[in-house]
C-alpha cells in the first residue's frame, strides 16, 4: 500500500490564540437575522452560533477572514 500524502494537523499546529471571548462585543448581520455572530478580538475575528453562544467559536486571522468573506461573496459556499 502506498504511503498517504495527507498531512494531519493537530489543533496546536494551527497556532490560533486562546482568546478570552467573555467580554467580546458580538455582532449579528445588519438585518438582525440569522444565528451567525462575529466579534473582533485582539486582532482576530471570532465567529459563533448565536443560537448556542456557549458552543465553541471559530477563530480567524485577518487573512483567513478575508479569504472566507471573498469566497462567500463569490458563491463558493452556495450549496443550492
Amino acid at each position: 500500500m502506498a504511503d498517504s500524502t495527507i498531512t494531519q494537523r493537530t489543533f496546536a499546529s494551527w497556532q490560533k490564540p486562546d482568546l478570552d471571548l467573555s467580554n467580546a462585543a458580538w455582532q449579528s448581520s445588519s438585518q438582525g437575522r440569522g444565528d451567525v455572530q462575529i466579534a473582533f478580538v485582539e486582532g482576530f475575528i471570532a465567529m459563533r452560533n448565536g443560537g448556542s453562544p456557549d458552543s465553541p467559536s471559530l477563530i480567524f486571522s485577518p487573512a483567513e477572514w478575508r479569504a472566507f468573506v471573498l469566497g462567500a461573496r463569490e458563491g463558493e459556499f452556495d450549496l443550492t
